[in-house]
């Protein structure tokens, strides 16, 4: 898509460090001859109460995934309509901002902004631009703080803040070609995310029956008496995890202390995100009191599960330890498990572990209401099925060559998504701030029958997003 679009035929200097020209007959106005700060607050609370998603702008708090306890009242918390643009003043540079479809509430840190009267603006266009990659910048470096997670953007910095604005006609075309574009990458999207799924269950159900069954078709079975463990050959036991592996929860953290040695640290993410952890990876630099460093240093064959999360389902992720490091050690959030050899091989454990029947095991278990976490108890109690030795590594390696190709086209699919989303990205970037001309592709494309308007400080809207969000009905919310 970015590959048939030309640049504009003209542009002027603008000199700002993220964009040095704009198309000649755009305007570059200050944020606050365009918007005005709006502090409206509810009496009641009693209104949608709306949130900051950095994926998805201003949603319903009931749609996002927020751990935050909620406040006994919501009265006092600022109100915002359809069109305003609304920003978290301590995310704005993490693309905590957008504008919203909605009418409900805000925190009361957040800022709410709308469209000075007279002014053209399409909502949609600005939604693109503030939420941008070349405008992050500019919200960077106006926030202020010590912390990047504590960076704070105030009113005034922000409606200080340059505005690239081209006329109202090419706002409505740019958003035009921008929605149809996004039309069409979700839907490529959704393909490749169904593909990843349709790989998984296979790959799911590969592991499945050779850890359960085993690689006999004409073997005798058993009831193994755990739900979702199923049937398992009449030579294996079905034990606790206690009976094969011995159990290290490590509480190494990356906060150095006095008298401790420097380590590097394999964490919670090392685990999420690698089934297998390898040589040839980075891990964070920290330091633990030899003690620790003895007894939570990895060694080849070990298998660490991840022990808490913020979901349930992120509960018992395995990865399988390929090499032994005398300055690798186990991190928080994370627990060790040793296989007890010869009766269990950590190949075998890890393939187990990533089995659903076991995995099930351990989301019963997980306990919390923010975070979920497994006792040291629950993991020791997990039925684990025991294969003889010779068979486990034998159905371990069965499995890892039959899973390959799986997993190849898995990564694959990912990366493709990966690589449609920066296009994406660059495409908005692009259109927002005029470095490709897009009125030609836009106009071939079918106008939107509805135009959600951005306010004005009369309370009025450009384009009327319905009875439901008059003026009149505003000033008895407001009321």
């Amino acid at each position: 898509m970015i590959e048939g679009l030309t640049p504009y035929s003209e542009y002027k200097a603008v000199g700002l460090p993220w964009l040095e020209s704009i198309p000649s007959h755009w305007r570059l106005m200050r944020a606050k001859a365009l918007l005005r700060p709006i502090d409206q607050r509810s009496l009641r609370g009693e209104e949608e109460l709306l949130t900051v998603s950095s994926a998805r702008g201003i949603v319903p708090r009931s749609s996002a995934n927020v751990t935050m306890f909620k406040a006994e009242s919501y009265a006092g918390y600022k109100l915002c309509w359809p069109g305003d643009l609304v920003i978290n003043s301590l995310w704005a540079w993490g693309r905590g901002l957008g504008v919203s479809q909605y009418h409900g509430i805000v925190s009361s840190a957040y800022g709410v902004y709308r469209a000075r009267k007279g002014q053209q603006l399409n909502p949609r266009f600005l939604h693109q631009l503030v939420r941008s990659a070349p405008f992050q910048w500019e919200l960077q470096v106006r926030s202020r703080g010590i912390w990047i997670s504590r960076l704070q953007l105030t009113d005034e910095a922000f409606l200080d803040a340059p505005i690239p604005v081209p006329p109202i006609e090419e706002q409505d075309g740019i958003v035009r070609f921008l929605d149809h574009a996004d039309r069409r990458i979700r839907s490529y999207i959704r393909a490749k995310q169904a593909l990843i799924e349709r790989l998984k269950e296979q790959k799911q159900a590969v592991i499945h029956r050779a850890v359960t069954r085993g690689l006999n078709p004409s073997a005798l079975f058993k009831e193994s008496g755990v739900e979702r463990l199923g049937q398992v050959p009449e030579h294996w036991d079905v034990v606790r995890m206690r009976n094969v592996a011995e159990l290290r929860v490590s509480n190494v953290d990356k906060h150095a202390k006095e008298a401790e040695q420097p380590v590097r640290l394999c964490n919670y993410v090392d685990v999420y995100k690698n089934d297998r952890i390898s040589s040839s990876m980075e891990f964070m630099r920290a330091t633990a009191a030899p003690a620790e460093v003895q007894r939570f240093r990895l060694l080849r064959n070990d298998v660490l599960i991840t022990k808490d999360s913020e979901s349930w389902s992120d509960i018992g992720v395995p990865a399988l330890v390929e090499f032994s490091a005398d300055d690798l050690v186990c991190g928080y959030h994370l627990a060790l498990l040793r296989p007890l050899q010869p009766r269990m091989h950590g190949e075998f454990l890890f393939q187990a572990l990533r089995s659903n029947a076991l995995r099930h095991q351990f989301h019963v278990e997980a306990n919390g209401v923010t975070r979920f976490g497994l006792s040291h108890s629950s993991i020791k109690s997990v039925w684990v099925p025991l294969p003889p030795p010779e068979e486990q590594l034998l159905i371990a390696r069965v499995v890892d060559r039959a899973t390959q190709a799986l997993e190849k086209g898995i990564v694959s699919a990912s990366r493709e998504i990966d690589l449609i989303r920066e296009h994406q990205a660059r495409l908005l970037a692009d259109a927002a701030t005029g470095k490709v001309d897009v009125r030609d592709a836009a106009s071939g494309l079918p106008r939107d029958l509805e135009i959600v308007g951005v306010r004005d400080e009369d309370g009025m809207c450009a384009e009327s997003p319905g009875p439901e969000h008059s003026a009149e009905s505003a000033r008895e919310d407001i009321a």
